[in-house]
């Protein structure tokens, strides 16, 4: 099979029509309130319980949230890239906040300022795993510093805690670097996948496995998070594929669990793996979201068994509009997963009521069964975007910017069991335009130790006349 890389897959979405901007046709509610100030007027005159409950009080709960100013921005980098360069991958520790930039990765104090250590790559960024591991580790891909056009060759480990790589390696295959399309850590492995095969390596280095094309059922990439890895093997061709999904012991790299995808599959992307969810594309996934439906898998025994299916179209009201690279396995963005609860949230692309005056809502499954389990009504000042989960297993979103209204965005906590939201940071209404320029193409969003961080994945050249917009924003409470 034959696979796009990651940028030609964002640059092939926006083709499809899915808006990559923020600016969006004028709410015909908001145009009959005759203007922003009146608009803002009627939500400060909200009423309802403590932290907006699911009546919906989002005038309150915004006066209540605490005011955040941008503290801090990194700016885009000022070297001309062609077309688009990679910048995949922002991070926080206990002291800094870490962002992937132009060749390098760069950590920062928690609000922003002067660089406090920078890692070199040298060559482009191509990937890298969107957590770190419980001792601050994460898996990068970059290009060869000296040689770009042999493509993604080089798998590196950074230490976010002590600010350094740890080592880089290429898999080399009679004497030639392989390419790899993306980078996973799991049960103590760094293993990286694509079209011209695998490799692996332990957290110090040491070769596990060189680079291998299996002709048949090979392995397509892998997926690894904290004790668990899992692979993705293709036994069928380029145009009729036959995925399936194992989870491995990975020192021996021998399945533990096989589960064969529903035929007519095309992409099959790993959520989560442990438990196993899967995000899955029969080819006629809306709007490019790289989604069709979501599976949740019980990977005990030798086979694996489907627990539950839930539908990404969102019924009546539209799609969920969690985000997956089109070919890669991993890198799934705007949904969480509760492994504690077993569910699932997913926010929808519409309100989940015909009457509802909320950009959107979010919705929880379960996932033995695929049912909708709670939902939690969204806010009128902005559309909300799942980020993860809060210590105690609550859904944290980023409440995106109104360019229109002219209105910073903010940061909510959302309990889909009792149907109840709670702002918990309101960004100045100054903030809203630095938030709608990063609002635009492939981003990220994070929430730490109450500052919101919001970074840019990939960086273009400006147009003509133009600025680039940040490369990272940090927000928060001013002194």
């Amino acid at each position: 099979m034959s696979h796009p890389s990651p940028l030609s897959v964002r640059r092939r979405r926006e083709a499809t029509g899915r808006p990559v901007g923020p600016a969006r046709a004028r709410d015909p509610r908001r145009a009959a309130l005759g203007g922003a100030a009146l608009a803002v007027t009627l939500l400060a005159a909200g009423c309802g319980e403590d932290g907006g409950g699911a009546d919906g009080a989002d005038g309150d709960a915004a006066a209540r949230a605490p005011r955040a100013e941008l503290l801090h921005k990194v700016p885009s980098p000022a070297a001309k890239v062609r077309n688009a360069a990679g910048t995949m991958g922002m991070w926080t520790t206990d002291k800094h906040f870490v962002k992937a930039d132009l060749g390098k990765i760069v950590g920062y104090p928690l609000d922003g300022g002067q660089a406090a250590w920078t890692v070199r790559l040298g060559g482009e960024l191509c990937w890298s795993t969107p957590e770190a591991t419980e001792d601050g580790m994460v898996a990068v891909l970059f290009k060869d510093p000296k040689d770009a056009a042999k493509g993604c060759t080089r798998v590196g480990l950074v230490d976010l805690n002590r600010g350094r790589l740890r080592w880089q390696r290429e898999g080399k295959e009679d004497g030639s670097a392989q390419m790899f399309d993306e980078v996973t850590i799991g049960a103590g492995t760094v293993a990286a996948g694509g079209t011209s095969g695998t490799a692996g390596w332990t957290l110090g280095g040491r070769p596990l496995w060189a680079p291998e094309y299996e002709r048949t059922c090979g392995v397509r990439g892998y997926a690894g998070e904290g004790d668990g890895l899992v692979a993705v093997r293709d036994c069928g061709s380029t145009d009729h594929p036959r995925l399936k999904v194992q989870t491995l012991d990975p020192r021996s790299r021998t399945p533990k669990s096989t589960f064969p995808l529903p035929a007519g599959t095309e992409y099959v992307h790993v959520v989560s793996v442990r438990p196993l969810v899967l995000a899955v594309d029969d080819g006629k996934a809306q709007g490019g979201s790289g989604v069709s439906e979501f599976l949740s898998v019980d990977d005990s025994g030798p086979r694996g068994r489907l627990r539950g299916r839930i539908d990404a179209k969102g019924g009546k009201y539209g799609k969920y509009t969690a985000d997956c690279p089109s070919s890669e396995i991993t890198g799934c963005k705007q949904l969480a997963v509760d492994p504690k609860a077993g569910l699932l949230h997913l926010a929808t692309e519409k309100p989940v009521g015909s009457g509802s005056d909320a950009e959107n809502s979010l919705v929880s499954f379960d996932l033995k069964t695929g049912e909708a389990k709670g939902t939690v009504e969204g806010t009128e000042a902005g559309e909300l975007i799942p980020m993860g989960l809060d210590g105690s297993g609550k859904v944290l979103a980023y409440q995106k910017s109104d360019m229109f209204d002219e209105r910073g965005g903010g940061v909510w906590r959302l309990d889909p069991a009792g149907g109840t939201k709670k702002q918990l940071l309101q960004n100045a209404s100054e903030t809203y335009k630095v938030e709608s320029d990063m609002e635009i193409g492939e981003n990220r969003y994070r929430y730490a130790e109450g500052r919101l961080y919001l970074g840019a994945d990939e960086i273009t050249s400006p147009s003509a006349g133009s600025k680039a917009p940040p490369l990272a924003a940090v927000f928060g409470r001013a002194g």
